[in-house]
């Protein structure tokens, strides 16, 4: 590889002979005994081989023990090689020096599975991990370290930082985790996406990041460190690439391999915003095109994204369900056809691997906007990516005196140079669209929470508090109260023309009552959480309260020192429309209180709610418990709650927190009914639920039920809403389709990765989940079908006996497989014209 800029930057000019390389990151890397690990330009290097590794991201703390063994072998089903994690410093340290590694944090459970499984790990402690959670995996605790500044040569952040990172490390050498030891860790990260804040941050930021990396390297791992979106990180880290396309990033040294931490499988959902979604074909041409520049490492943020249990999910305003369009969904079932496009990808890299890790690739341009990339090994070996970069034309090309057909943004894989087993942009797995079944209502009884009453911990002072400084987080919940006197003689008074209350605050969302009946409530949004509420205050003569319950929805996880960040009621708050006019209550007494009553009574819980007297229940009511028991529905399909017909608030099964519920924001953005694979993508691109709940349910993992007993349900209800709406829901596999085209060129099947199939014609294969059938064809076209899976139509040709051919070998059956030729349908019905088959099938 040539000069980069970065190099240049580091004032390097001329690299070390390639053929030292490999002994000299010996030298740099301070392992144990022996590195089983290390690397070179072309790839990491593990026990003497260099390797082409396919990673996925899953969370253990967004999932729940019971499911990891499922999810870590779905993955390597899916062709993966390696599991990667960060680590949650705020859900292992919850107060200074007291540590959890229990249930959903148990790490090294979590590790030793992915190990039995025959997988690696790359373990991205950071500490600081972003990844929507709140505080960004940082402690709350740590922002009243005295003198502390997040992420910058601030000593008081750099002790606790190297702390946490030398317990991680320190436990991982006890349970013999790295790979020297006989265990899966092969990478490790510190920090996480500094080089975008270190250009502002300046010397102090360069010095803290150059830090940060020495401090790691000095851990002893025996595993190369990675600072991924670090251009400057220093030797013998590896600087890697995040993002949805990273084709265009090159390492900041020749001897380093190009390595892909985050490929982006889509997007993260906001409550209040659309839910994000990447086309699969896209997905899988950005990872192509990334190995065919050379590219070794290349991880899925996220393979299983999961949910953000409890109050974890940070932003503010970030939803409780963290899916990412992942090709495994947030309940562990396989999205399809995203899962099984990209294990047919990753067999094909895998067949290129002998001559992806031997050489670098040559470049040969095959048209205006196609090209090869090549790579040889002086073994002999061969491997070819034919690339058309042209989002809206078909290409034909040629490659060493054969020709290929290219779709539109697309490219073929030849691991022989010769045969292409594999497009990026044709899709032979089926669609699977998933249904949520209902699978029980509920009896209510409700707890109204007092919104006038004090309890014991309420304290006054002259002035407006900071929300997280008086909670320190440990709720969502804070009240601010206060009192104004109204003479006799106000205007209004005699005029009915109240005055009107302001109240600004830093966000997130606020209710406001006055004499105890509630006035109003506003919210933010996740581009603004700031807002400001204006409504009328109809006040008496006499001493009025006017209370302000402030609510927090997720404390912030990026941005420039957001430890200086605030949440809740700073004022001005002031009243209009006096005789006086304006009179400003900013800095009179308020009276705080931290939390909700029921929260103190512990309504969540079997023993808190057996405490209090259960009333009936009447809907839409504002700061209103709800209660319900439960049997568990039978059976093992993942299990949701319905939660469309409530407003805001929390909700807890058996005393463990499902998350925050938002039905009641809609989601707003621009949405459109198809999205075209083609072109670049960003988050922007490909969106749904416009003006529907941004979230409408929300996961139970069926371990938190008692399978035989009964279950407690309690929710908190912020805004109003009907409980009676509520439901249990199972999440199984409605309909599945296929869309086949009746001949693409060079089509190959994978089902060996040692070997690939001569081509063969089409197929469309269709299959339900174990103990489904298909039980009817919704849709069957064999011509110019229009449209996508759930929403087919018929074009201008169609051969009359689609439906008859499906019919036949597929009803009645858990899958099934037809060809696509027209004598399967009776015919050719519009010769000359290129057909396809789309196909929608219910099961049940």
């Amino acid at each position: 590889m040539g000069t980069t800029a970065g190099m240049r930057r580091a004032g390097t000019v001329r690299p070390p002979p390639l053929q030292l390389v490999h002994l000299w990151i010996l030298l740099l890397l301070p392992a144990p005994a022996t590195a089983a690990v290390t690397y070179d330009h072309k790839a990491v290097v593990i026990n003497g081989q260099r390797r082409i590794l396919i990673s996925g991201s899953i969370h253990y703390p967004r999932s729940v023990p019971e499911m990891w063994p499922d999810l870590i072998q779905k993955a390597k089903d899916g062709g993966l090689d390696v599991i990667q994690t960060y680590v949650f410093w705020n859900g292992h340290e919850p107060t200074p020096g007291n540590y959890y590694f229990e249930e959903r944090y148990d790490l090294v459970r979590f590790l030793k599975l992915v190990k039995a499984a025959g997988l690696y790990v790359h373990l991205r402690i950071g500490p600081y991990v972003c990844a929507e959670w709140n505080f960004g995996g940082f402690p709350v605790w740590l922002k009243y370290v005295p003198g502390i500044r997040f992420r910058t040569d601030n000593e008081p952040f750099k002790a606790a930082m190297e702390k946490f990172t030398e317990k991680i490390v320190h436990m991982m050498k006890a349970e013999k985790l790295f790979e020297w030891q006989g265990g899966p860790i092969i990478l490790a990260q510190i920090e996480n996406e500094f080089g975008p804040l270190e250009y502002n941050g300046g010397a102090p930021a360069r010095a803290y990041a150059n830090w940060a990396a020495k401090m790691a390297v000095g851990l002893n791992t025996g595993v190369p460190w990675v600072m991924c979106k670090q251009d400057d990180a220093p030797d013998p880290v590896i600087n890697s690439c995040n993002g949805f396309y990273c084709d265009y990033f090159t390492p900041n040294q020749p001897y380093k391999p190009t390595m892909w931490t985050e490929a982006w499988t889509g997007w993260f959902t906001a409550f209040g915003g659309t839910v994000p979604h990447r086309p699969v074909e896209d997905l899988a041409f950005s990872v192509a095109r990334f190995i065919q520049k050379g590219g070794s490492f290349v991880n899925y943020y996220m393979y299983h994204g999961g949910t953000n249990f409890g109050r974890t999910a940070g932003g503010p305003f970030i939803a409780t369900s963290y899916d990412y369009d992942a090709p495994i969904d947030e309940y562990g079932l396989l999205r399809q056809p995203k899962w099984g496009h990209l294990r047919d990808l990753h067999r094909a890299i895998k067949l290129c691997e002998p001559a992806l890790i031997s050489g670098d690739p040559a470049r040969i341009s095959l048209g205006n906007h196609q090209e090869a990339h090549v790579f040889n090994s002086t073994e002999g070996s061969c491997a070819a990516f034919l690339a058309n970069y042209d989002s809206n034309s078909y290409a034909k090309v040629e490659f060493d005196g054969v020709h290929y057909d290219l779709p539109p943004w697309s490219i073929s894989v030849l691991p022989d140079c010769k045969n292409a087993v594999f497009n990026t942009a044709r899709v032979s797995f089926q669609t699977t669209l998933m249904k949520m079944t209902s699978a029980g209502a509920y009896e209510w009884t409700s707890f109204s929470e007092e919104s006038t009453s004090l309890d014991s911990g309420s304290f006054t002072t002259t002035g407006l508090l900071e929300q997280v400084n008086m909670t320190r987080d440990s709720t969502d919940y804070l009240w601010y109260s206060t009192y104004v006197d109204i003479g006799q003689d106000e205007e209004f008074l005699m005029n009915g023309k109240y005055p009107s209350l302001t109240a600004m605050s830093a966000g997130h969302s606020l209710h406001v009552f006055v004499n105890g009946n509630l006035t109003g409530t506003v919210y933010g949004g996740v581009e603004n959480p700031k807002l400001t509420y204006t409504g009328t205050a109809k006040l008496r003569a006499g001493s009025n309260k006017i209370s302000i319950l402030s609510v927090a929805v997720g404390l912030p996880n990026v941005g420039e020192h957001f430890e200086t960040w605030n949440a809740g009621v700073l004022g001005p708050v002031v009243l209009d429309g006096l005789n006086e006019g304006q009179r400003d209550l900013t800095w009179q007494n308020w009276t705080y209180t931290v939390g909700l009553k029921g929260e103190a009574l512990e309504l969540h819980s079997l023993s808190g709610s057996s405490s209090v007297e259960w009333a009936d229940v009447y809907p839409n009511q504002p700061l209103t418990w709800y209660k319900a028991l439960f049997s568990a529905p039978p059976g093992d399909d993942p299990l949701a709650l319905d939660m469309g017909s409530m407003g805001k608030g929390q909700v807890w099964i058996n005393g463990l927190s499902i998350g925050r519920h938002w039905p009641g924001y809609k989601a707003h953005g621009s949405c459109s009914s198809s999205c075209s694979y083609a072109g670049e993508y960003n988050e922007n691109k490909c969106q749904s639920n416009c003006g529907e709940p941004s979230q409408r349910w929300y996961h139970v993992p069926r371990s938190w039920l008692n399978p035989t007993g009964r279950n407690l349900m309690v929710v908190f209800e912020e805004w109003g809403g009907d409980p009676v709406g509520i439901t249990m829901v199972r999440r199984t596999v409605g309909s599945v389709c296929a869309d086949i085209s009746e001949w693409q060129p060079s089509n190959w099947r994978i089902e060996d990765p040692g070997r690939a199939e001569a081509p063969r014609r089409p197929k469309a294969r269709l299959g339900c989940s174990p103990g489904q059938k298909i039980s009817a064809i919704r849709f069957a076209s064999f011509g110019t079908p229009q449209g996508f899976c759930g929403n087919f139509s018929q074009g201008s040709c169609h051969a009359h006996r689609s439906y008859d051919a499906l019919k036949m070998n597929c009803v009645g059956r858990e899958r099934c497989t037809v060809g696509v030729a027209a004598d399967v349908f009776g015919g050719d019905p519009c010769p000359g014209i290129m057909k396809k088959l789309a196909v929608e099938a219910i099961c049940g």
